[in-house]
């Protein structure tokens, strides 16, 4: 009998969704969980659901709640003492309560943790393992999905308590520079990911949208992000004779408003909205009233299903970046059938002109130059959005598991 444990930050709740990592993080726990293998998630959740939750979707443990309740602005705000408690508080926990109890009755566990904040957590949850005499009958491997804050990472400790892994060759290497030999183990797709857009919501989409050449650029505000990129690129096909707009989701940086500023210092009509209703009802309400706007900034969060819609009726989607780890909302829209402009270091699954358009600068020149014969070309676009999709079921977490993250996991056992 196989337990699965995740230890990650980031999870399924509303407070602690931040970024890519709990898309990964949802994603593979409900795949492990349909594959049938008993799986447990332990996450900084929200302060006011219950600690301890098992659904449908497996077990749920929320911790650090008693620092979340003085910390309302989510997973990360107050990070540190959440980092130091969840490493000084979870593994006994774990150990006494659930992997002990399945380990002495014969079974074996995978222990999978993310990012620089749980370090300290796999190093307690090994020593534990040690002083048990458990240790043998698990597999430990630690995640790193980007390279802000490995610094912190005491390496020596971690290669001798895990296997190291990362999501792409474009990480191997950075890790490589930093003396880490990291297995590489790509991100996967969730099963509601992977589920192909409502063709009428789509053809709604596009009509609200007028036939302008929709840009559609989902990301972080940072400046990693080439945010500045696509606000240019509206500005070129305007120069154009063409009518583009972006639809831009960032998130509440601060460095949002320098994008907007910008936008609006080249004469850019800003307009912005909030989703008052969650699906394509709430994005088809948000896309009203726009005909003067070259930029729609949405304030609120898209939900799948709106994700998948806007990225298969937009004629673009920019998931380009200066650095890349992997590039999850690039595979995302191609998973819709949507037209992925990616950059090109942890891009692994992006064949140029095959199944996305691959940039490699910030010039707006660049992607006007690779997009516009695509107007001309209808089967060319066709083209690319079916092999896009059928790329992005090779990453299914389903295949993943079966054929990258269990073999691996079984290797970090007999190590």
């Amino acid at each position: 009998m196989q337990q699965f444990h995740l230890l990650s930050f980031e999870g399924p709740d509303d407070y602690s969704r931040a970024g890519g990592l709990s898309t990964r993080i949802e994603g593979l726990f409900e795949a492990l969980v349909e594959a049938g293998i008993e799986t447990h998630l332990w996450f900084v959740g929200d302060p006011d659901l219950p600690g301890h939750a098992r659904d449908r979707t497996g077990f749920l443990h929320r911790w650090c709640q008693w620092i979340s309740q003085h910390h309302r602005n989510g997973v990360y705000d107050g990070e540190t003492g959440k980092a130091l408690d969840y490493a000084r508080s979870l593994p006994p926990r774990l150990v006494e309560d659930t992997l002990g109890p399945h380990l002495m009755a014969g079974g074996q566990a995978v222990v999978l943790a993310e990012e620089w904040h749980t370090v300290e957590a796999v190093l307690h949850l090994d020593w534990l393992l040690k002083r048990l005499g458990l240790r043998e009958r698990v597999s430990i491997l630690w995640n790193a999905n980007q390279t802000r804050n490995l610094h912190r990472v005491d390496w020596d400790r971690l290669r001798k308590a895990a296997m190291i892994t990362t999501v792409s060759r474009y990480m191997k290497h950075s890790m490589a520079e930093l003396g880490i030999d990291a297995v590489v183990i790509p991100n996967g797709l969730g099963s509601d990911v992977l589920q192909r857009p409502d063709p009428e919501a789509v053809r709604a989409v596009r009509r609200a949208l007028k036939r302008r050449v929709v840009l559609t650029k989902i990301a972080r505000f940072d400046p990693d992000k080439r945010w500045p990129f696509a606000i240019d690129c509206v500005v070129s096909l305007k120069a154009r004779g063409l009518r583009p707009i972006l639809i831009a989701r960032g998130g509440s940086e601060a460095y949002g408003t320098q994008v907007i500023d910008r936008a609006r210092a080249l004469d850019l009509g800003v307009v912005e909205r909030s989703m008052e209703r969650p699906g394509v009802t709430g994005l088809l309400e948000a896309l009203q009233r726009i005909e003067h706007a070259d930029v729609l900034n949405l304030c609120s969060e898209l939900d799948p299903e709106a994700r998948r819609v806007l990225f298969r009726a937009s004629d673009a989607v920019l998931a380009n970046s200066m650095r890349e780890p992997f590039g999850l909302v690039g595979l995302e829209a191609m998973a819709a059938g949507g037209l992925a402009c990616t950059g090109c270091s942890g891009e692994d699954y992006a064949i140029p002109g095959r199944n996305a358009l691959v940039l490699q600068t910030d010039d707006p020149h660049e992607f006007v130059t690779l997009y516009r014969p695509l107007g001309t070309d209808a089967s060319l676009i066709r083209s690319i959005r079916r092999a896009a999709r059928a790329t992005a079921r090779d990453f299914a977490w389903k295949r993943i598991i079966m054929s990258e993250l269990m073999p691996r996991a079984q290797l970090a056992r007999s190590a």
